[in-house]
């Protein structure tokens, strides 16, 4: 197991996500809980990138519930089809908002957020929970996030 992480400043995002992967994958190597894999996944990003907030709410009884995170508190329940979390979860796929207070719904656990994606974890085709990432700039995440955060969560097994 890896406990310490090589974060690159330099490089482009693409070059900061690809040296970050291996990386978490040594994090999670050999460790079956998955608390304990989405504590250290939340953290790695959080250290790599330096977003507001970076964490999971997982599906339990009917709503996304808070799971291990990066960040200031948050909101605990999110019902589906509410705020980017809920939606995504509802829509089955990743969203990228480059200004939240322009997302219809969108819940404000904390005035600082100002962009957000949300990408949604599969278990047996369904969906059981959603990473959630939040900047404190406008516009902070596209199509490249979407596609390394995706590898990411991949790599969790429920």
């Amino acid at each position: 197991m890896a406990e310490d992480l090589k974060i690159v400043e330099q490089g482009t995002k693409q070059e900061r996500y690809e040296a970050l992967i291996p990386q978490i994958e040594a994090l999670l190597y050999g460790e079956t809980d998955l608390v304990a894999n989405l504590a250290n996944i939340a953290a790695a990003l959080k250290e790599q990138f330096k977003w507001f907030w970076v964490g999971f709410y997982l599906v339990k009884d009917g709503q996304l519930v808070l799971g291990p995170f990066q960040g200031p508190v948050a909101c605990t329940r999110i019902a589906k089809g509410k705020g980017v979390c809920g939606s995504s979860w509802e829509q089955q796929k990743t969203l990228i908002v480059p200004d939240v207070e322009a997302f219809p719904g969108h819940i404000a656990c904390s005035s600082l957020s100002r962009s957000e994606i949300v990408v949604p974890l599969y278990a047996d085709n369904e969906v059981v929970g959603v990473l959630d990432v939040d900047s404190a700039e406008l516009n902070e995440f596209d199509e490249a996030d979407a596609k390394y955060l995706e590898q990411i969560i991949k790599l969790i097994n429920f």
